[in-house]
């Protein structure tokens, strides 16, 4: 059978990638495309065009790839501005909606669950989600507080709470959702017809799903980080009890979503178990043992975690090197590289890190120079990735971001 040139690069591409997570030496180290908006501004659409209008970013991201030639590419991680707009969510500024429209987004730091609530967490997730979690984060949520409590209802009254949906501002609410939802569902439809076409031009797709620490579940999305900061003094085991009730509900989606993809990569961004946010001992206590379940059942799964230390973890290097050899992908945005080739080389695949500082503002002398280094010495012997510190950044000099893309096929490791 004759195997056509697309899928030809498409098997080694990704081979090239399963290689480098098994800590196998290949041709050479592997280049993946990862950014916000940097594919936007280089095709000269703003990043709220890039939001609302998925035809034009998705267009533009294709421009990039066929640009860079990476060995493989994240999808689309943020959110589309339908959705975020047509729920009313409280949490995040997007561009030009609350941030300059060539300005990303942010996540605004709130706290959307009480301290006293912990226990209606722990008991019923779901009903709290539905009834006070959401109508906080969205304004188009809070039709959510007349959705009828099922679970208090006993024989019969099952059927008679069906008559909770009877009340006018819930039926309003749910025939918007109903419409942002189609909405939502088309942009998605969209992005599988991207990952489809970049497949048959030989570029695989390195972002299946998504996951996190829970920890980070709670600070980011419920309480905020003085009040999660606090927990860890006041309600140690409160936190614990819900942060393994936690792993259960984010796993939950996980596989179903790889197999929608048709990529078993798993991204999970880690935000406040680095330096400076907490000790080693609290790392050991509230954050690792958790992330490390996370991490077992994705293996289990037959995953692969892509865990990104977003900040500097080089003092939690010895910590996180307990876990299963040549299993995951380890991308360092600010820890030491060459540090963590040292005590990690021989158990996990490291992805990164060249600095946004020199992307942004260096040569491409100097980013050639900087990734001739990192392929030589932390790509000596296999299990290297050549990515950006935090993906491409939306500032990034054209010239410079190309000079990453080219030193993998310029330098032996």
């Amino acid at each position: 059978m004759t195997v056509s040139h697309n899928t030809q690069l498409y098997q080694e591409r990704l081979q090239r990638i399963e290689d480098a997570v098994a800590l196998r030496e290949s041709d050479r180290v592997p280049f993946v495309y990862s950014t916000n908006f940097w594919s936007a501004k280089y095709a000269g659409i703003t990043f709220e065009q890039a939001m609302y209008d998925i035809d034009r970013y998705f267009d533009a991201h294709r421009q990039v790839i066929e640009l860079l030639q990476p060995d493989a590419y994240s999808a689309v991680l943020f959110p589309f501005g339908v959705a975020v707009e047509g729920v009313d969510f409280k949490p995040m500024r997007w561009p030009g909606h609350g941030a300059d429209p060539n300005a990303t987004f942010q996540y605004l730091d709130q706290e959307f669950m009480t301290a006293d609530e912990y226990d209606d967490y722990i008991f019923d997730p779901t009903g709290f989600y539905l009834h006070k979690y959401l109508p906080r984060i969205a304004g188009r949520f809070k039709m959510l507080e007349h959705f009828p409590d099922f679970p208090a209802a006993m024989e019969w009254e099952v059927v008679g709470a069906v008559s909770g949906f009877a009340h006018p501002e819930l039926q309003t609410g749910l025939q918007h959702l109903f419409k942002v939802g189609e909405q939502t569902a088309a942009c998605y439809r969209k992005l599988g017809a991207f990952v489809q076409a970049m497949n048959q031009a030989g570029y695989p797709l390195l972002t299946g799903a998504f996951c996190k620490a829970p920890y980070d579940h709670f600070i980011d999305t419920l309480r905020g980080s003085k009040g999660g900061i606090l927990d860890m003094y006041q309600r140690k085991d409160k936190l614990l009890a819900a942060m393994a009730k936690a792993r259960v509900l984010l796993l939950r989606n996980v596989k179903p979503a790889t197999e929608r993809s048709g990529c078993r990569y798993v991204f999970l961004p880690l935000h406040w178990g680095l330096d400076g946010f907490m000790s080693p001992d609290q790392f050991r206590t509230f954050y690792w043992p958790e992330l490390k379940n996370i991490i077992m059942s994705l293996i289990e799964m037959d995953l692969v975690p892509v865990v990104f230390w977003e900040g500097n973890c080089t003092s939690r290097l010895e910590t996180i090197a307990d876990i299963p050899r040549g299993k995951v992908i380890y991308r360092f945005e600010a820890t030491d590289m060459f540090r963590a080739k040292e005590v990690l080389g021989n158990i996990v695949c490291l992805r990164g890190n060249v600095p946004a500082s020199i992307l942004n503002t260096g040569t491409a002398d100097d980013v050639d120079a900087y990734c001739r280094k990192l392929i030589q010495t932390v790509g000596k012997g296999g299990g290297l990735i050549l990515d950006g510190a935090a993906g491409i950044p939306d500032e990034a000099k054209v010239e410079n971001v190309i000079a990453m893309a080219e030193s993998v096929r310029k330098y032996a490791s």
